[in-house]
């Protein structure tokens, strides 16, 4: 049973920096794709950014290029995503997924495993 937790998330001002955590288990995931989504109220939820488990290979939204960076950690099975200069837009629940192949995906449907969620409140 694949299981991902995400922690981190919290409240900080504009231009301030979070990093979020998915810890992930219940299996191998040297053939996964990580990625993390978000959500922000009365939106659908989006694509954030992806890493391949094995070569670390990333795929990121416009929205966040050059701000966000996607890491992981294979000894501890776990997956950061260390946003910086963020912004109100950024306010969401952050949500942690798995899939099986390449990291080039996107969509929603693409992805088998979630997490519970995080929230990020970008606020002054």
């Amino acid at each position: 049973q694949v299981q991902l937790v995400e922690s981190g998330g919290g409240l900080v001002q504009p231009g301030g920096s979070l990093r979020l955590s998915c810890a992930a288990s219940g299996r191998s995931f040297i053939s996964y794709t990580m990625a993390w989504f978000r959500q922000a109220p009365g939106k659908e939820r989006a694509f954030v950014a992806s890493i391949r488990w094995t070569g670390g290979s990333t795929y990121y939204a416009d929205s966040v290029k050059g701000r966000f960076t996607i890491s992981r950690d294979n000894a501890k099975n776990t997956v950061y995503l260390q946003m910086n200069s963020l912004k109100p837009e950024d306010t969401a629940v952050y949500y942690c997924a798995a899939r099986v192949g390449g990291s080039y995906v996107t969509g929603r449907s693409e992805y088998r495993y979630w997490g519970q969620g995080t929230q990020v409140t970008v606020s002054s």
